[in-house]
């Protein structure tokens, strides 16, 4: 399987997702003009990788901002990898924030409430 490889501008995340070790990181800010667009390939990505994926699969999310329609793909997204993980592949979601950043610090912490896989809301000091 390919990796998936999209470029950060300052609308859209950097993603990465590697299918040969298992790690997905989304870096940046994600306030893209048409989030179905943007998102429906990492979708699509996603559901492709949980076909034949590794025995661990993590995920990285560090973005510094947020707006609410990409919020709602971020969680369809976290959505197929409880459905995943609730199939038996172990997963685990790192949710990143910066010390002073309340709004995606509170957004981490509620879909941390809204899941059963392993979700860790990490403080990234400066």
């Amino acid at each position: 399987m390919d990796n998936l490889y999209i470029e950060e501008t300052l609308k859209t995340p950097g993603v990465k997702f590697d299918a040969r070790t298992g790690v997905l990181n989304i870096v940046g800010r994600a306030i893209p003009e048409n989030p179905e667009t943007f998102f429906s390939g990492i979708i699509d990505w996603v559901f492709s990788y949980f076909k034949s994926p590794l025995d661990q699969t993590e995920v990285n999310i560090q973005l510094e901002y947020i707006n609410s329609g990409a919020s709602k793909f971020i969680l369809e997204f976290f959505q197929i990898l409880e459905e995943k993980y609730q199939e038996g592949h172990p997963a685990l979601i790192n949710w990143y924030y910066e010390e002073d950043d309340e709004s995606v610090y509170e957004l981490g912490k509620h879909y941390q409430s809204m899941l059963r896989v392993p979700f860790q809301v990490v403080e990234i000091e400066e």
